[in-house]
């Protein structure tokens, strides 16, 4: 006679997610102070009273609504009763972001969480299966693919941190009785209530319409989201080996190669070669313009953009490379070719200082156009020539930064690549630890 698998309580579940952490490592639980956080953390608590980590808990203070002080109130009593250190995290939202209210405050969060939570720690948060239904379903209702249908998964790597959400094969209802078992107490989000986000409506009218006629379909939800899971993960294999037959750059597919793949096959791929650069998928209309581009006659120049990222297509190759505003023509710079330079993208680590010892005080300036480099052993050369001769995209060289010194440029340093293209004699250029002179 068969013995059904008996269903272990949560506490237990609890218990073993935290035996996978590895001994010492800090965990934290994400505590908005709901249902479902206030029960993970005392859970945690629980645990670690048991088998000994060190536990923190997180709360993000959105300031979005009057309710926020009460969460946070709630969250301090319940650390304090459960002898688990809480740190607050006070956020901003940018409402005008683009991302729609949800979006940015889901973005706001993030951002606390990798301020709060070191690299090499892990990160609890409290997401269980009807969340997972939901995500199932507002993906499939945006005509997502697999890997938006496979929803949230149980643990990732993040910015080099740990993100598990131990309770997600677990359903609300389960959780509502062992809060309601422990005597726990929560604060309702009122927003909640607020049916005119998707999320909401899901949850509260048609999730609870669907069970009516078929009563697990929160958990049927989940289990195609757990197979969509797994075909992505198959898909990302697929896509690797064929970067790797490619040559492996993400950055830089060949078309040659690509023409060779089925449109499926070079769709899942410009997604995985998307995801491994950690740029944004492009939806699936800019997709297909990008890659019904791929035949373009071999000088021309294609540009197809897409909200944070861009594919160009430059001498047979697909580069697929982030979003970045344009170097406006007047913007310049005094340096003394020793300080971290700050440019418009970000501060890098160069120098530039004359042969015979000693700082000056330079200019950076964009390219105008007709500048030319006093070259050891070359004499004066054109910079739009060394241009050529590097090989520079036409997209690098719109963000080409010149060092003047007085009326004199000395060198051109190439801000994508953070390399000195050129240094004109007299001058001994750096980047980070290593060094280029004349």
């Amino acid at each position: 006679m068969a013995h059904r698998h008996k269903r272990v309580s949560l506490q237990a579940l609890i218990d073993d997610a935290l035996a996978e952490t590895p001994p010492g490592r800090v965990v934290w639980v994400a505590l908005s102070g709901g249902l479902d956080s206030s029960l993970l953390l005392t859970l945690a608590a629980a645990a670690c009273r048991r088998h000994p980590r060190p536990l923190r808990a997180l709360h993000v203070h959105h300031g979005l609504q009057a309710a926020a002080g009460d969460f946070e109130t709630h969250c301090r009593r319940l650390a304090s009763r459960l002898g688990v250190p809480l740190f607050v995290e006070r956020v901003a939202v940018e409402r005008d972001a683009g991302l729609g209210l949800e979006g940015a405050a889901r973005q706001a969060r993030y951002d606390a969480f990798a301020r709060r939570v070191a690299p090499g720690e892990t990160l609890w948060l409290a997401q269980h299966g009807d969340d997972q239904a939901e995500t199932f379903l507002l993906a499939a209702l945006r005509g997502s693919g697999v890997r938006g249908l496979a929803g949230m998964p149980a643990g990732r790597e993040w910015r080099g941190r740990r993100l598990v959400r131990p309770l997600l094969a677990r359903s609300r209802a389960e959780l509502e009785a062992e809060a309601a078992r422990r005597g726990l107490r929560w604060v309702e989000d009122p927003s909640n209530a607020d049916e005119t986000l998707d999320r909401n409506f899901l949850r509260r009218r048609v999730l609870p319409l669907l069970a009516q006629r078929w009563p697990h379909a929160g958990e049927a939800l989940a289990a195609s989201a757990r197979q969509a899971a797994e075909a992505d993960a198959l898909i990302a294999d697929l896509s690797a080996v064929d970067l790797a037959v490619l040559g492996d750059d993400a950055a830089c597919l060949p078309l040659a190669g690509l023409g060779r793949l089925s449109p499926a096959r070079r769709r899942v791929l410009v997604r995985h070669a998307c995801h491994r650069l950690g740029l944004p998928t492009p939806p699936a209309a800019r997709l297909e313009a990008l890659l019904a581009q791929c035949d373009a006659r071999h000088d021309a120049r294609v540009r197809v953009t897409w909200t944070g990222a861009e594919g160009r297509i430059w001498r047979g190759h697909l580069h697929l490379l982030s979003s970045r505003p344009p170097l406006a023509p007047t913007w310049q710079v005094e340096w003394d070719g020793v300080s971290p330079l700050a440019t418009p993208w970000g501060t890098v680590d160069v120098t530039l200082v004359p042969e015979e010892g000693g700082q000056a005080s330079l200019r950076l300036m964009p390219r105008q156009g007709g500048e030319s480099l006093r070259l050891a052993r070359r004499g004066s050369r054109d910079l739009k020539r060394l241009l050529q001769e590097a090989e520079v995209p036409p997209w690098e060289r719109e963000r080409l930064l010149v060092a003047w010194h007085g009326e004199v440029p000395v060198a051109a340093l190439q801000s994508d690549a953070i390399r000195w293209l050129a240094v004109a004699e007299g001058w001994r250029a750096s980047v980070g630890e290593g060094s280029a002179s004349s």
